[in-house]
């Protein structure tokens, strides 16, 4: 059965990935409670970021997750608030906070890894389709590093 924004097409784009990302976040977060771990979805960029990369400062952070920098420091704060992460001084430059996974964090990545790999087998074959997902994105972020939406809008 579609719907107005279904019809729309390209027109609805950001309404129907917003859908589809709100979807799959739903999913995860029933995948993370299945597996007895509570985790919400919103906190992946930033644990998974400082898995990989131990100690990083605020603004690495935005910059990894591609997030703007007061959306950053609310996610902080409320993965500081779990207990998820720390923050401390940096010796070098006293202005600047370096955050990293506390030993709960740690063991929450730890946790999280067996699922995580299933989820990438799930998610690999949702994607695989003849039009792959994640090629298409991938495709679209090039497009708009080189012209933004507005500018294209604006050269017409």
């Amino acid at each position: 059965m579609t719907n107005v924004i279904d019809e729309s097409g390209i027109l609805a784009i950001s309404t129907r990935l917003q859908r589809l990302s709100d979807q799959l976040r739903k999913d995860g977060q029933l995948i993370y409670k299945a597996n007895g771990i509570e985790f919400e979805p919103k906190w992946f960029p930033v644990i998974y970021t400082l898995h990989l990369k131990p100690v990083l400062s605020v603004v690495e952070i935005a910059v990894e997750i591609g997030y703007s920098h007061p959306s950053t420091i609310s996610l902080l704060k409320e993965l500081e608030k779990q207990k998820l992460i720390r923050s401390k001084r940096d010796k070098a430059d006293e202005r600047k906070r370096l955050i990293q996974l506390t030993e709960k964090g740690k063991a929450l990545v730890t946790d999280m890894q067996p699922v995580w790999k299933r989820m990438v087998l799930a998610l690999t074959a949702l994607t695989d389709t003849k039009n792959n997902l994640m090629k298409a994105i991938e495709e679209v972020e090039l497009q708009m590093k080189t012209l933004s939406f507005l500018e294209r809008e604006q050269q017409l």
